[in-house]
C-alpha cells in the first residue's frame, strides 16, 4: 500500500471512531432519536472503528 492508502485509511479510522463515540454518547443521553437505534449499528461501527484502527497501524509500521 501507498501513502495514498495510509491517508484513506487514517480519515476513515478517524471518522469511524468519531461517529462510533458521538452516537454511544447521544444514546448513553438518553435522547429520544438515538435511543431507539439497535445495538448492531454501534457494533458494526465499532467493529469498523477497530478493523481500520488495526490496519492504520500496520500501515504506519511498514517501511516501504
Amino acid at each position: 500500500m501507498s501513502r495514498p492508502t495510509e491517508r484513506i485509511i487514517s480519515y476513515l479510522f478517524f471518522i469511524s471512531l468519531g461517529a462510533t463515540v458521538g452516537l454511544y454518547l447521544l444514546r448513553g443521553f438518553a435522547l429520544p432519536p438515538f435511543t431507539s437505534l439497535p445495538g448492531g449499528i454501534l457494533w458494526i461501527l465499532l467493529l469498523l472503528s477497530l478493523g481500520s484502527g488495526i490496519l492504520y497501524g500496520i500501515e504506519k509500521t511498514r517501511r516501504f
